[in-house]
């Protein structure tokens, strides 16, 4: 990606991939789909979720770039979205049949389980559409016995029932194997007549093990399971007429009881959100002001600084989104100067900065205020002096405050997220609800230029010799590229370390949604830190 960015070709190429990613598959394909008497996966989702409310589809890229030696792997081959059902929050995880099957690979597992962790964290109730062949065999090892593969999914969906999150399957195709542990530990089951199917072994595994020969209908159709097992709850004529009765009982969820976070009158940003395209500036190196962002986000007049002439490296205050209060945390990519008068780099955290923004995170637990970071950082402040000043027991407080937060958190990565700065500012693995980035983003330990240099010399080093400059410069030109591949946010999303890629205008939309399902619920916890440094 280099040092400088385009940022409205970047969204070009973002709004050209979701519109491939929408509606996948070719007419042939979806005229095949329709042939089998069954819709594909945007049709079910439109007669499902109530129209017009919003949808955040989670981790629409997953997969992008893998098992590339198999086919095109879409979406993971599952659709994983939060919107509204009958007027109720929920999440709904659909496998798509014209992708492999629906056949689960380790990404398919990866996006399933972080669906669910969606669930349990914000108490939303799921609804599964099943309709997959099972797991993908050949790489079975990589998705069967370890504690984060398919197992955990079917102990995710009993610990979501112990809590009392309501969960509905609706088969509206086979459900093999394991899976079939899927709609049996739901609160209700759907099945539509001639193409569902619930079965430990299908008729090829069970003639070749036990020497039975069976249908689809016969061994685990909607009949058997309706009539004989009593495994299903319902049947239906159709798809429609099942997504429908799903929209039924949905209806019939209890409301969210009230919570305490704050909900003012809404109000209008200071700035369209339009202008945030040329606030950001090209040469990703360039200092900007953070402040100047959020007014394109926040509503007007409810932004208040916390310690403004303190730790400016961060920005930290309190504001609303829609009326909803949050306390936001920001990377200030402004240059600015300490207390001693000396520079300071923007995107850089600074001991001050760490400390106020670790005091802050404190104060908006013990308010109950949501938190919000906007990451734009290449780290933490190195040498000498950063040293002896205490960065490291400064970095450790903000790490400390942030892993032990209980309000809900929700993280955009705007730019750089560098190092020990992606898990200060709350990167994916400080557990926020959500984690969104803009196209501009770059995840990784370090920028591709410094990378490129550290890695050329343990190059040079392993050569045993001086390498020339024709020899230096290709050997840098190929980690540049190589690591450039692995910091663009597209990589980030295949491998589902952010949720979504959103445009940068659409960041107050989308954050105001994200808050209203995050704080349907108070927390659960007391909040607590562990020894802090001081």
């Amino acid at each position: 990606m280099g040092h400088t960015v385009d940022l409205r070709q970047m969204l070009e190429e973002l709004e050209a991939l979701r519109a491939r990613y929408a509606r996948p598959g070719s007419d042939a394909a979806v005229s095949k789909q329709h042939g089998k008497n069954k819709l594909t996966v945007p049709e079910r989702l439109d007669l499902l979720f109530d129209p017009d409310a919003p949808r955040f589809e989670v981790a629409t890229f997953a997969a992008m770039g893998h098992y590339e030696e198999i086919g095109d792997i879409t979406s993971a081959g599952v659709r994983t979205t939060i919107g509204t059902v009958s007027g109720r929050s929920c999440i709904v995880i659909a496998n798509d049949s014209m992708v492999k099957s629906g056949t689960w690979f380790p990404l398919t597992i990866k996006k399933i389980l972080r669906a669910q962790e969606i669930g349990l964290e914000n108490r939303l109730p799921l609804i599964y559409l099943v309709d997959s062949g099972g797991l993908f065999l050949p790489l079975q090892d990589e998705s069967f016995p370890d504690r984060d593969h398919a197992g955990r999914i079917f102990y995710n969906n009993a610990r979501l029932s112990a809590q009392g999150i309501p969960q509905i399957a609706a088969v509206l195709g086979p459900c093999v194997a394991g899976g079939a542990y899927i709609p049996a530990l739901c609160d209700e089951i759907l099945m539509v007549k001639g193409t569902s199917g619930i079965f430990l072994g299908g008729p090829h595994l069970v003639e070749a093990a036990i020497g039975e020969k069976a249908d689809i209908e016969e061994l685990g159709g909607a009949s058997t399971h309706t009539r004989l097992s009593g495994m299903a709850d319902y049947e239906d004529e159709d798809e429609p007429s099942c997504l429908e009765r799903v929209r039924r009982l949905a209806a019939l969820w209890p409301k969210p009881a009230q919570t305490r976070y704050s909900v003012a009158e809404s109000a209008e940003p200071a700035r369209d959100p339009a202008e945030m395209l040329d606030i950001f500036p090209a040469d990703r190196t360039k200092a900007y002001d953070t402040r100047e962002l959020l007014d394109c986000v926040l509503d007007e007049g409810s932004w208040e600084e916390y310690k403004t002439s303190y730790g400016q490296t961060l920005l930290t205050g309190t504001a609303r989104i829609h009326g909803r209060a949050v306390g936001i945390v920001a990377s200030q990519r402004a240059v600015v100067r300490d207390g001693k008068g000396e520079m300071q780099v923007g995107g850089v955290i600074y001991s001050d900065a760490s400390d106020k923004a670790a005091r802050f995170v404190l104060n908006c637990n013990q308010k109950q205020t949501p938190l919000l970071f906007f990451q734009d950082v290449t780290g933490f402040m190195i040498g000498t002096r950063a040293e002896k000043g205490g960065i490291i027991k400064d970095g450790a407080k903000l790490v400390n405050a942030v892993a032990n937060s209980r309000v809900p958190k929700i993280t955009v990565v705007l730019g750089n997220s560098y190092g020990a700065g992606n898990y200060a500012l709350s990167g994916r693995a400080f557990a926020p609800r959500f984690m969104l980035a803009w196209p501009t983003a770059e995840i990784g330990v370090m920028a591709a230029e410094n990378a490129a240099e550290t890695m050329l010399g343990i190059e040079k080093a392993k050569a045993g010799r001086s390498l020339t400059d024709d020899e230096g410069q290709q050997v840098l030109g190929r980690i540049r590229e190589r690591y450039e591949r692995a910091l663009s946010p597209y990589h980030a999303a295949a491998n589902l370390w952010v949720d979504a890629i959103i445009d940068p205008r659409e960041t107050r939309e989308t954050l105001a949604h994200l808050l209203d399902v995050a704080c349907a619920n108070d927390p659960d916890e007391r909040f607590n830190v562990g020894v802090f440094q001081v």
